[in-house]
């Protein structure tokens, strides 16, 4: 990705291009994000090439963004059983502005403070326009992928990041709500491809519009 460039001739700055060729043909400013130019054939593509946890995880392939997002929407069906497609597609989308911007840890996301925010916030908000989704989501769903993304950090963590246990509780919090039979399923990750990620990544969004 290209950011903002800024062109000096004297005393003048012109500012230079701020948007991203997609694989669709799409130009995505990345400063102010047209929803037009959203595809989830790109967001898909992407999201399946950018590493979790900075690529420090087991395994010969990168546990991409794509799959953590998958599992997010997974454990929120743990959780809620019921919960309604608008919400799983929350839960699957709620990274998606990293397909242009990647996966910053949270440590270094506070670091820069709010001007990382801002365009990510942008980027979402461009992602929600586009798949008819709530900009403010109810505090409800909020919650509810916050704790999912929680769960599945804390799974993540265990068993690909090299995290004890009892470290990664104090960070990411306990997954006592999830059951047994879940817990082992999450306990076993293994990292895919970026083509078999992009492929279900695609194939479960599409369930959820249909």
């Amino acid at each position: 990705m290209q950011s903002k460039m800024i062109k000096k001739t004297g005393s003048n700055a012109t500012p230079g291009r701020a948007w991203q060729r997609m694989l669709s043909g799409r130009r995505l400013d990345l400063l102010d994000p047209s929803p037009l130019d959203i595809e989830i054939e790109d967001i898909a593509h992407g999201l399946a090439r950018v590493a979790r946890w900075n690529g420090q995880t087991k395994g010969d392939h990168a546990f991409s963004v794509a799959q953590h997002s998958m599992l997010v929407q997974d454990i929120l069906v743990v959780l809620y059983p019921d919960a309604p497609r608008t919400w799983r597609l929350i839960a699957l989308l709620h990274d998606a502005p990293e397909y242009v911007i990647g996966d910053m840890i949270t440590p270094f996301k506070s670091a820069m403070g709010d001007g990382y925010k801002v365009y990510e916030d942008r980027l979402m908000a461009a992602v929600s326009t586009r798949f008819s989704l709530p900009l403010n989501p109810p505090v409800t769903v909020s919650r509810l992928v916050k704790q999912s993304d929680k769960i599945s950090a804390f799974y993540e963590a265990v068993s690909l990041a090299g995290f004890e246990e009892d470290e990664a509780r104090k960070l990411f919090g306990s997954p006592d709500s999830i059951s047994m039979e879940s817990d082992l399923e999450f306990r076993n990750l293994r990292p895919m491809q970026a083509s078999e990620a992009q492929t279900r990544f695609l194939k479960l969004f599409e369930k959820l519009t249909r």
